[in-house]
């Protein structure tokens, strides 16, 4: 059986609707499941019911963004980190209100990025963004407003030819901050509603990661121990950055520390990373699922 727990919908930024990403499942015997989007928990019920429908076993997913800090790097300025929450409640209320908290902040950060892209719009003598298409931008997103959706708008109005672009020559430059979510609050939060915290992607060479901090494994590993120990439940072993020896690294550091071990391609269908990884069946083992797979 194949196992994916980490992908995304159109729900935050991925490019497939939920259909899709389940047909897709499908067709790479995928067994097991779970959508992960950041800030999102409002497909996890037609996800469960897709989940159902295609005879596949399904855990609740969300990605929370923490800024996180350690006394010993960067000067004890915060990075950002990923955590993924797993099989929790999705009626829980405290949840559901952060959720709602952190999505209403987006809209706020999204119109003063678009402020400070109009600011280098300006100064090349291009024509400024107006309210109307932050409008339009938040018209055409199903689920949570993230960077990726106004690089999409700035290569539809032609400003760049693609979304790296859109990157490089404004959405790093003009970036806000995002809601600051403590590690406490993310565990407290997720944990509270009855689920599992892991960290997300720990060595991600291009993403939020602890690499952030330090490349060296085993330093990665030390503010692991130091700092978050109390708050998560496992670690994201298995992802679509990481080669070899970082999953056989922290494979044995969270066996040393008793903690789950997850896997995921963190799919935004562009490339369609579906089912690529080679996930073991005791990672679904580990959430003690019903046996409604037959294959």
């Amino acid at each position: 059986m194949k196992i994916d727990l980490h992908i995304h919908s159109t729900c935050s930024d991925g490019r497939m609707p939920l259909e899709e990403i389940f047909q897709t499942a499908r067709r790479k015997d995928i067994g097991c499941i779970s959508i992960a989007d950041h800030d999102s928990i409002d497909c996890q019920e037609a996800a469960e019911a897709l989940a159902r429908q295609y005879d596949m076993q399904y855990i609740f997913g969300l990605e929370l963004n923490v800024s996180f800090s350690h006394p010993g790097y960067r000067k004890g300025k915060p990075v950002s980190l990923d955590f993924l929450g797993y099989q929790y409640d999705i009626h829980d209320q405290a949840l559901v209100k952060k959720l709602q908290d952190l999505r209403a902040y987006r809209r706020k950060r999204a119109d003063q990025i678009l402020k400070n892209i109009n600011h280098e719009l300006v100064k090349a003598n291009l024509e400024a963004f107006t309210p109307e298409d932050l409008n339009e931008i938040q018209n055409s997103v199903d689920g949570t407003l993230g960077r990726p959706h106004l690089a999409d708008y700035l290569v539809k109005r032609g400003i760049v030819s693609n979304k790296q672009e859109a990157f490089d020559r404004y959405l790093v430059k003009c970036n806000v901050p995002k809601m600051p979510l403590t590690l406490s609050e993310a565990s407290g939060l997720v944990r509270g509603a009855g689920g599992k915290l892991i960290l997300a992607h720990p060595n991600h060479p291009r993403g939020t990661s602890l690499i952030s901090f330090t490349s060296s494994l085993s330093e990665q590993q030390n503010i692991i121990e130091e700092t978050m120990l109390p708050y998560i439940d496992g670690i994201e072993c298995w992802h679509s950055s990481h080669d070899e020896g970082t999953t056989t690294s922290y494979l044995v550091f969270s066996k040393r520390f008793g903690l789950m071990v997850t896997g995921g391609s963190d799919c935004h269908q562009n490339p369609v990373l579906i089912g690529t990884l080679d996930v073991p069946g005791y990672v679904a083992e580990q959430f003690d699922l019903p046996e409604t797979v037959s294959r």
